[in-house]
């Protein structure tokens, strides 16, 4: 851990800390509003005003804090008052400075910080405000740390409010020496109500010279609507020697020498100074400042791309509508390869894309409900009152049908598809996480149908997702007691039917539910923290069977490993993959690396790297479900790849659908064109493979030559013993 830099004005800055109050240690309220807009506006669960002292740190203000350790050495705020412009910290947990940190391996759990130091005029650091959460954020955008800084200013301007005040109660020097020079509007005045002093900051903001204030009645600063009331508290304040018992106004109006009336930051003093009543009036102008908080409100609340409501906002408005006990419906929407169409086409044309679709959202439901963008490519609808299904289901499919009306641009016409899932309350929510929730299932089942589609929610998909959950904690146990294994499917020469290879697939052997195909587990894996530890092993537990099977009499077998995403993330793929062949000793060219368009899009650069380096190796790399997605010829360009694999949705279709067989014509000629190797997946018929033939694929695996089958019975196919630990 390190810890924080003592900068050579540490003494002064103390002094400065005791100078604006904050010595007592004591919850300051006028900064409770900034602490709150700050959670708020990037949704955070805890904000803070933190101040820093010699040894330790102390809260001023605070919105969701716990009990903290409030030791200087282990405060990240006691860090950013050292930057000029404060600090962010996407990841605590991966920065060298606090990944060991108490507050974030103990149970505060810090993940995620962004600070803004708050400085005195003279430059001098008293605290930070701040924004933390207990994870993550890597989305925290320059912008938003532009907002944050601004907000710290905010904060800034009230502190020195506050050394004012704590002056004008401690002493009371000569007013030149005390705010003469002070850009903080001051205003000294007797029991007459007469001014007796003030700056040339109080003068200019109500539109007067320094020589015309002096001796006048301090109520001309103020609408003679408010002068009794005014009069009446100075009164009280005399006669009883104190303000103590006055209910004085934090914010008041106003009065220009023009006319004309502005919002003002009101504080009043007073003191006995030779038997006398003395006042003082902080008078400071704040049309801007609040003009700034209903901006800085209005962009916590509202997309600024699209100009719909946020993530935020949207779920105040679900949580507001459901606590009102009113029936509500909640539809998610999420574009279909728009990721696709931003890499390919830009993000400018995305943007593009994103606002029209935004435009045609809102005049859907402009009368009947709130239109939301919650990120990225997902928007979401909230329907009050609107709880018949069919009705909701109308909605949804006009809503799908509108973003797939073309959108010209430069006199050329994009389309975009999208997705709808839906979900009622309270028949099937009576939260508003739950109904987001169900509304999100809902969409997850509606993109897993295809393209286009709207799924309303069913309880049975609450339990698919409560099911995944418990795989995902069952995983773990498979790792450790082994109930993996790999099945292995033969690829073959469609001329000769030779086995030329074997791709490897995972199953899990599950001692209650038996053996599980991918598609069961796969996304729970995926989506967790055990997906390199599973890819290692399948890659050492397949290279093993190979070497065996080559060893014993299929010499020129190929085995083909599918990667997962994480794989390329964790460690150094490019070593583990030559070490893997190294100790089973295995040529290179004996094993293929399957990967995926996903991956390919999701971590670019990376696995660019890694793949031509192992291409460089000779071990072969080949494109799986070819055709599915988007950026496939982009990749066949800048990826290394020796072989295509051709996807079964298009094999199954390609003898009756016409556009299924020009897309495999087509693929066929790319890989001729690009010296690639081609492979069709998913052949389960004669006339298939002989169609194939006639296209002159070489490979093919499906059904006809083979299930995936288990190592005992793929060698019994190549005429070889298979003992049981042949491949430990």
């Amino acid at each position: 851990m390190k810890c924080p830099a003592i900068l050579s004005t540490e003494s002064e800055r103390l002094i400065a800390l005791s100078n604006h109050g904050l010595d007592d240690e004591k919850l300051i309220p006028s900064l409770e509003p900034a602490v709150q807009i700050a959670a708020r506006m990037f949704n955070m669960p805890v904000a803070a005003v933190n101040m820093i002292g010699s040894d330790h740190v102390f809260f001023a203000a605070s919105v969701g804090v716990g009990t903290v350790d409030m030791s200087r050495d282990v405060s990240f705020c006691a860090h950013a008052i050292n930057e000029v412009n404060g600090m962010v910290i996407p990841d605590a947990t991966l920065d060298d400075r606090f990944h060991d940190n108490p507050l974030v391996t103990g149970v505060a759990n810090l993940r995620f910080y962004a600070g803004v130091p708050l400085r005195t005029p003279e430059g001098l650091a008293l605290g930070a405000l701040c924004v933390i959460d207990n994870k993550p954020h890597l989305d925290f955008s320059a912008d938003d740390h532009l907002r944050l800084q601004e907000l710290a200013k905010m904060v800034s301007d009230r502190l020195e409010l506050r050394r004012i005040e704590v002056a004008a109660n401690r002493t009371r020097p000569n007013f030149e020496e005390y705010a003469g020079s002070s850009n903080t509007p001051v205003v000294w005045f007797d029991e007459t109500r007469r001014i007796t002093a003030w700056n040339a900051a109080a003068a200019q903001s109500h539109g007067y010279t320094l020589k015309e204030g002096l001796g006048k009645p301090v109520e001309m600063l103020i609408p003679e609507r408010h002068h009794l009331q005014f009069q009446a508290s100075v009164a009280h304040a005399i006669a009883t020697a104190s303000l103590d018992q006055l209910s004085i106004p934090s914010e008041v109006r106003g009065l220009r020498k023009d006319g004309t009336e502005f919002l003002l930051g009101f504080s009043l003093f007073g003191w006995k100074e030779a038997g006398q009543m003395k006042f003082e009036a902080v008078l400071k102008d704040i049309t801007a400042q609040r003009l700034e908080e209903m901006e800085l409100r209005h962009q916590a609340n509202i997309d600024p791309l699209t100009g719909l409501a946020n993530r935020a906002s949207f779920y105040r408005s679900v949580e507001d509508t459901l606590i009102a006990a009113k029936p509500a419906s909640v539809l998610m929407i999420d574009l279909d390869g728009f990721k696709d169409i931003n890499d390919t086409l830009g993000h400018i044309v995305g943007d593009t894309i994103l606002k029209e679709v935004s435009v045609r959202i809102a005049k859907l439901v402009e009368h009947i409900g709130v239109a939301a963008r919650i990120g990225g490519d997902e928007f979401a609808i909230l329907l009050p009152f609107m709880t018949d299904t069919a009705l909701v289901k109308e909605v949804a499919e006009s809503v799908i049908q509108h973003i797939a009306l073309p959108i010209v641009m430069g006199g050329q016409e994009v389309r975009i598809a999208a997705s709808c899932g839906a979900a009622l309350a309270p028949l099937q929510a009576h939260e508003a996480l739950e109904l987001v929730s169900n509304a999100d299932l809902a969409l997850f089942k509606a993109k897993s149908l295809g393209r286009g589609r709207v799924f309303l929610f069913v309880t049975a998909l609450r339990m698919e997702a409560d099911a995944r959950r418990l795989y995902a904690l069952e995983l773990h146990r498979a790792v450790d007691e082994g109930e993996f294994l790999l099945f292995y499917q033969p690829q073959v020469n469609l001329l000769t039917g030779e086995i030329t290879g074997a791709e490897a697939l995972i199953r899990w052997n599950h001692p209650q539910r038996g053996i599980l195909t991918p598609a069961s587990f796969l996304p729970a894996l995926e989506g967790g923290t055990l997906a390199a530890t599973v890819g290692a092993w399948v890659l050492d537990e397949a290279c093993a069977q190979a070497a065996y099977w080559r060893r014993n009499g299929a010499a020129n077998l190929r085995m083909g490993v599918n990667l997962f995403g994480a794989q390329f993330r964790v460690g150094d793929l490019v070593s583990e993959v030559m070490e893997t062949l190294d100790r089973h000793g295995l040529p290179p060219e004996a094993l293929e690396l399957e990967i995926t368009e996903n991956i390919a899009l999701n971590h670019d650069d990376v696995v660019l790297r890694s793949l031509h380096h192992l291409r460089e190796h000779g071990v072969g790399i080949a494109f799986d479900d070819f055709g599915t997605g988007y950026a496939s010829l982009s990749l066949l360009k800048t990826y290394p790849l020796t072989r295509i694999k051709i996807d079964q949705s298009f094999v199954h279709g390609m003898l009756e659908h016409e556009q299924d067989a020009s897309v495999i014509r087509a693929t066929l000629d790319m890989a001729h064109s690009f010296h690639l190797e081609a492979i069709a997946e998913g052949i389960e018929t004669e006339a298939q493979r002989k169609h194939l033939m006639q296209k002159k694929c070489s490979e093919g695996q499906g059904y006809l030559f083979g299930k995936p089958m288990s190592a005992i019975k793929f060698s019994a196919i190549l005429g070889i013993k298979q003992y049981a630990r042949a491949v430990a």
